[in-house]
């Protein structure tokens, strides 16, 4: 069995810095940037673009809501499924172009925050972004949570899709994230969050907070890179998944593998 471990990174801003980026870059296998709507800049994009090309993790688009402030968590409901279309050519285009530049090619988009939650239950905004994604490269792969709405969206459009679980965050019986107002929500201990990554893998289901099962088909593990402690939660859910004798590898690479089995 093999795996992606991917992580959002980039997600400073001007002076200020969040998450240790180096330390995570040699752990990951896939970085999702932040493109300046949620956090990032330019300065910080391809400067994000140039460390992992260094250090030969895959790098990815992390689209949001326009929401600095709020870190792109606050939910903004009523947006036009054909505006947030525009939002995300316009992010997701800055990263490539400044991925260009960097010589670090862009291999994938994964919807942060809100927009990725509001997204996966909204099929209507779900297509928008697959559309967005679609005009840009229709080979660039579309991050999804499994059974969601963007899931739907990706294969209705024909688009390379990896299907993602979370190390650090709870599940609703829905399949989708709980909120983080919740308790419970966010996963700190890295030994636990190991152990249930080994058993959603194994078991080939989410798990959700409440002990529902939902079958599923796993690419890749996400573990977010602002949360206290992340390189450590990181290093152990690598560490045990190699115990186990899974391998990590790019998103590219376990996409490439799966297609082709």
């Amino acid at each position: 069995m093999i795996v992606d471990l991917n992580c959002d990174m980039g997600e400073g801003f001007g002076v200020y810095r969040l998450g240790d980026d180096a330390g995570m870059l040699a752990i990951a296998t896939s970085a999702n940037i932040a493109c300046g709507f949620h956090a990032g800049d330019p300065l910080v994009m391809h400067e994000t673009l140039t460390l992992a090309a260094r250090a030969g993790v895959q790098a990815g688009a992390h689209p949001g809501f326009l929401d600095l402030w709020g870190f792109g968590r606050r939910p903004i409901h009523g947006e036009r499924p054909a505006d947030v279309e525009k939002a995300v050519l316009y992010q997701v285009g800055a990263l490539l172009a400044l991925a260009q530049d960097a010589g670090c090619p862009v291999r994938h988009v994964k919807t942060h925050g809100a927009l990725g939650n509001i997204a996966n239950a909204d099929a209507d905004l779900a297509l928008a972004v697959a559309r967005a994604i679609r005009t840009l490269d229709r080979d660039l792969i579309f991050v999804v949570m499994p059974g969601l709405e963007t899931e739907r969206a990706g294969e209705r459009l024909g688009l390379p899709l990896a299907r993602e679980i979370y190390a650090d965050r709870a599940y609703a019986d829905t399949g989708n994230l709980i909120s983080r107002k919740l308790p419970g929500a966010v996963l700190h201990d890295p030994v636990d969050a190991a152990g249930r990554v080994a058993r959603m893998l194994e078991d080939r289901a989410i798990l959700c907070l409440s002990g529902r099962r939902i079958p599923a088909r796993i690419d890749s593990l996400c573990v977010h890179g602002d949360t206290p402690g992340a390189v450590a939660m990181a290093a152990q859910v690598r560490a045990d998944l190699a115990a186990r004798g899974i391998a990590i590898r790019p998103m590219a690479q376990v996409i490439g593998t799966s297609i082709g089995a």
